[in-house]
């Protein structure tokens, strides 16, 4: 649950968007399904594979580290020219982001394929905990995220909260430039 729950990319993502009550249903669906599928790759031992091929994933992280700069300087530019926050509009668009935001982010094959991977090797059980934790974490959140709406009726809220994933997205992606 710690690897599912760590503040990232695509958590502070499925919390916008649960606050804008827009495609909550679709990104939640995105989320739980990619978790499951890249549980499934590290518990069946595919963490060993890609770490014989470590080329790939430096270019994971410098590809995924651009994305995330780019989002990050979208974050920044809402957070500093707000932008009205009603629910509504392209659906597609948000679970466009959100395959984006996982398929596209190398923590989350280092969180789900290597790291989980490594920890689960071959015991399957272990893999059902971890996605059934993905399914109660991304509809918590996604869902929940409403109960957090009275403080996001004021704009300065979404300003902040623009402004700490901006932080987050452009640390995100400085960190695995630099790292690689």
């Amino acid at each position: 649950m710690t690897l599912i729950v760590a503040i990232g990319a695509q958590n502070a993502f499925v919390l916008r968007q649960g606050l804008r009550r827009q495609a909550v249903a679709g990104v939640v669906a995105v989320c739980i399904i990619s978790d499951a599928i890249l549980v499934a790759v590290g518990v069946a031992g595919f963490g060993a594979i890609v770490k014989m091929f470590p080329q790939a994933i430096t270019a994971a992280a410098i590809v995924g580290g651009l994305f995330l700069l780019g989002y990050g300087f979208l974050a920044a530019r809402r957070a500093f020219r707000p932008q009205s926050m009603q629910a509504g509009g392209d659906s597609a668009r948000p679970v466009l982001t959100a395959l984006a935001l996982t398929w596209l982010n190398p923590h989350v094959y280092l969180d789900t394929v290597l790291l989980l991977g490594s920890i689960a090797a071959g015991r399957w059980l272990f893999g059902v905990g971890a996605v059934t934790a993905s399914v109660v974490w991304f509809l918590a959140l996604g869902f929940g995220a409403r109960i957090l709406s009275p403080l996001f009726a004021k704009p300065r809220a979404w300003r902040v909260l623009d402004g700490v994933i901006a932080a987050v997205m452009i640390s995100l992606g400085v960190t695995l430039i630099a790292g690689w």
